[in-house]
């Protein structure tokens, strides 16, 4: 085990949203924006946004970490940059009343059409059809989410029909 894989996640978490180079085993370096490290296998996750091109992302695997060097904080602006790599931009383009109002929609329609349904999560954002799939804000077929895949396939396409009529 090395140095870097000896850390703990709240040493880790002291490297996201700041630009690193990384050595790796072999003399390998890489440079980029860390987006995260996973807690398990110490992996740093780097993104790097080439001229004129979107973002792109990198996997250093933990144990092949030999040494990480902060080259430059993160201001707020990368931070933002960041965090639109990993969250749909779709939920961006939606207001706090309008994801509610999709919510209450959707709720509505589903029960409606005698499909048991509920909120849950700290803030009732999540849907929870039947209890075996959920449907994560803004509310259409990609955020279903389901061990299920015969109840996650109907569901889309009931969403999909749903989404239809709304337009």
């Amino acid at each position: 085990m090395n140095d870097w894989q000896r850390k703990s996640p709240l040493d880790w978490e002291t490297y996201v949203n700041k630009l690193v180079k990384v050595v790796a085993v072999e003399k390998h370096e890489y440079e980029g924006w860390v987006l995260t490290v996973d807690p398990v296998s110490a992996t740093i996750v780097l993104a790097t946004f080439p001229e004129n091109e979107k973002g792109s992302i990198s996997f250093v695997m933990g144990h092949a970490v030999q040494e990480v060097e902060v080259l430059q904080e993160g201001d707020s602006d990368m931070e933002q940059r960041l965090a639109r790599i990993v969250a749909p931009e779709e939920s961006q383009a939606y207001s706090a009343e309008e994801l509610e109002r999709r919510k209450n929609a959707l709720k509505t329609w589903l029960e409606t059409n005698h499909i048991p349904v509920g909120e849950q999560g700290e803030l009732g954002r999540t849907l929870s059809v039947a209890g075996v799939l959920s449907i994560e804000p803004p509310y259409g077929p990609e955020q279903c989410s389901s061990t299920n895949e015969i109840i996650l396939a109907r569901v889309q396409g009931l969403l999909q029909g749903f989404l239809q009529q709304q337009h």
